[in-house]
């Protein structure tokens, strides 16, 4: 297939020869290239660094409330946690949408189709008014029957009725967010994403103190002060995000036509999400049961397995942005009608990621004590960590590549496939093992975190040999 030239701008001259301090400054500032041509580990790391803080950002959102709650008592946080409990599965809906959304802009921008790629952007406005409408009703009507039937008492659910409705209407800004980023990375235009959530996280880290403490001239809201200044805070993300697709320098640029309802593309996206939300509500679902198991050995080992959890997640976030690149690589050389090159990309970014997860690997093995005892000083609770840790890493090197195998799918349009996957790994092996191991072989805890490593050993073997056939190039979208 023969290029455009003036579809696409130059690649930059000599990349090869760029500095590591070139590179990321380059990663930051979001210049325009070409994802089909060039080198593959230059596109992967100007996609990843991006990706990487972007994934960060939204991490930071989970946390700031609670810090900030925390001085409300312990029924604040037990209200922002049943709330965020809730909102796992909306944050489910809309990282389907946002497979999908990615897979189809990727698609397009690839075929070097930008008109049609904004029409996908225009339509994904529609869904998420859609959703957010649905949401927002719940929330609006029935937020003091969530917080019951989520096991809070009248207390709790008095106090936290409010934060509950807050949220929940406000949905929009956490739909927008997820989906309009998707746009960005399915274009490569990965730093708009990461600037838009570094703009909402300053302001909610700012505004949450000021509402929910009442300092200066605001006024004192209390847990309601955390959902208005986290919702302010996503509302300005969002707002960042549409002035960029409605300007004149973006990758995709929205204009009122693109706004026209279309059907056949709305469906299709809908279509193609489905897979993307069960495959995420499968693995999220598989880690509750696993701590849940965990649960009959005591608070003392779930806080040590929570502890590690979290530990292991953050480290690992650059892998989540090497295999969000993937996703993006994939669908525009599929576009461009270079599936050979789409491969080369997921070989070539599985073999840094692996490397990546592998030197990951070695530090929680060997130094897995210093780091656990940097969050408890319990000994029971640090040799529950230390032991979810180090037998968790023992399976990094499968877990680097079954990552990115599964963007690779998702990033071709396949969303099936990896929610197949997922069940079969998670729900199917990861789940009677863990169960088996812990209770029926006696080795508690233990046995739960042998059944996470097993489990990443046959999630890359069965992803390496249905990836391996090929048949994820054919893919349509």
């Amino acid at each position: 297939m023969t290029t455009q030239p003036n579809t696409q701008p130059a690649q930059p001259v000599a990349e090869q020869k760029l500095t590591f301090r070139q590179l990321f400054a380059l990663a930051l500032k979001g210049q325009h290239r070409d994802l089909t041509s060039g080198s593959i580990g230059v596109a992967a790391f100007l996609l990843a660094v991006p990706m990487v803080l972007e994934m960060l950002m939204e991490s930071i959102f989970a946390i700031t409330d609670i810090f900030f709650v925390s001085g409300l008592g312990a029924q604040a946080v037990a209200v922002v946690g049943l709330t965020e409990a809730v909102l796992t599965l909306l944050y489910a809906i809309a990282i389907g949408f946002s497979m999908a959304v990615t897979a189809t802009i990727a698609r397009r921008y690839g075929e070097k189709n930008i008109e049609q790629a904004n029409v996908v952007a225009g339509q994904t406005l529609w869904i998420g008014m859609t959703v957010a409408l649905i949401v927002g009703f719940i929330g609006l009507n029935f937020a003091e029957d969530i917080l019951i039937l989520m096991g809070g008492e009248q207390a709790l659910v008095n106090a936290g009725k409010s934060y509950t409705t807050i949220m929940l209407t406000g949905s929009i800004t956490i739909l927008y967010l997820f989906l309009l980023n998707a746009v960005f990375r399915g274009a490569g235009d990965a730093s708009v994403a990461m600037r838009a959530l570094w703009l909402a996280n300053g302001i909610n880290i700012v505004l949450d103190p000021l509402l929910i403490y009442g300092i200066g001239p605001f006024p004192e809201m209390g847990l309601t002060g955390a959902a208005v200044a986290t919702t302010i805070g996503r509302g300005v993300g969002v707002l960042y995000q549409l002035n960029y697709l409605f300007g004149i320098n973006g990758r995709i640029k929205i204009a009122m036509h693109h706004l026209a309802f279309k059907l056949t593309v709305y469906l299709s996206i809908v279509k193609l999400s489905f897979g993307g939300v069960v495959q995420f509500l499968i693995a999220t679902a598989s880690w509750i049961v696993l701590i849940r198991i965990i649960s009959t050995y005591g608070s003392e080992a779930v806080a040590g397995y929570t502890i590690a959890i979290r530990i292991f997640m953050f480290a690992i976030l650059p892998a989540w942005g090497l295999s969000n690149a993937v996703a993006t690589l994939v669908g525009q050389n599929l576009g461009a009608q270079q599936p050979d090159r789409a491969e080369q990309s997921v070989w070539r970014i599985a073999k840094y990621n692996i490397y990546f997860l592998l030197v990951v690997a070695i530090i929680f093995i060997t130094i897995p004590h210093g780091i656990i005892s940097l969050f408890s000083t319990n000994d029971l609770i640090v040799a529950y960590g230390v032991d979810c840790l180090r037998y968790i890493s023992y399976g990094n090197g499968f877990f680097a590549l079954g990552m990115i195998l599964v963007q690779a799918f998702n990033g071709a349009g396949d969303t099936m496939t990896p929610t197949k996957i997922n069940f079969v790994c998670y729900w199917l092996i990861q789940i009677p093992l863990a169960y088996g191991l812990a209770k029926w072989l006696a080795l508690g805890p233990t046995g739960v975190f042998l059944s996470v490593t097993l489990a990443q050993l046959v999630f890359a073997l069965i992803g390496w040999r249905i990836f391996s056939k090929g048949q994820w190039k054919l893919t349509t979208v």
